[in-house]
């Protein structure tokens, strides 16, 4: 099998997996097909790209399992016109994704290096629309705010209060909340007029939501 073929057999059961696992909004799935994951992951585990599992990165991080991105992206009901904020970059995966979906993407981390590496994806990728920056993301973003969308790729004991502070009037979170790595749910947030929606989606694990920046340069 040649390499062109062996990476589209790939993409092909990479696709497969994401609807296995119940990723079926056919935005999500356009985007993610969209999206190569293997920029994102480097080093000893780049040949593993492909594979619906978390993959370590810098900084001590993950990059989280397609299945779970796409799970998260699904439930946050991007929109065209949204103006989404990340906490987390990360990778940078996730805010790839989203830029395929939202008008513009918001994304911090608190790791230089995380930031400064994605931000050359994005550039490589054109993804024009992706705005990082390195800041402390359990104050989000107040300059931006309001934020039509709001996602969390770090576990929280609570969702933030300065997050839900920031999101409009029927807009939607999706954090992981825990009080420990072992036990951590998925909740979607809806802000209404009168106060907050919370829906649990399944179990999660992902690293903690730490204040302050990270001593990496």
């Amino acid at each position: 099998m040649s390499a062109g073929n062996d990476i589209a057999e790939r993409k092909m059961q990479f696709l497969f997996a994401l609807r296995s696992k119940g990723v079926t909004d056919a935005r999500v799935l356009e985007a993610m097909e969209k999206i190569d994951r293997g920029p994102f992951v480097r080093g000893l585990f780049a040949e593993r790209a492909y594979e619906d599992m978390p993959l370590p990165i810098a900084c001590g991080q993950t990059i989280s399992q397609p299945s779970v991105v796409g799970l998260m992206t699904q439930a946050l009901e991007v929109s065209p016109r949204d103006k989404v904020l990340e906490v987390g970059t990360g990778s940078g995966y996730q805010a790839a994704i989203l830029s395929q979906l939202a008008r513009r993407v918001y994304t911090v981390d608190r790791h230089r290096r995380l930031v400064r590496e994605a931000s050359e994806i994005f550039r490589a990728m054109d993804l024009t629309n992706v705005t990082t920056m390195t800041s402390d993301g359990s104050f989000g973003l107040p300059e931006q705010a309001p934020f039509d969308r709001i996602i969390v790729t770090a576990a929280a004991e609570d969702p933030p209060g300065p997050l839900l502070a920031q999101l409009k009037i029927g807009g939607i979170m999706v954090v992981p909340v825990g009080q420990s790595d072992a036990v951590q749910s998925l909740i979607k947030v809806t802000k209404g007029e009168h106060g907050f929606d919370y829906e649990e989606l399944r179990p999660v694990r992902f690293v903690p939501l730490l204040e302050g920046l990270g001593r990496d340069t």
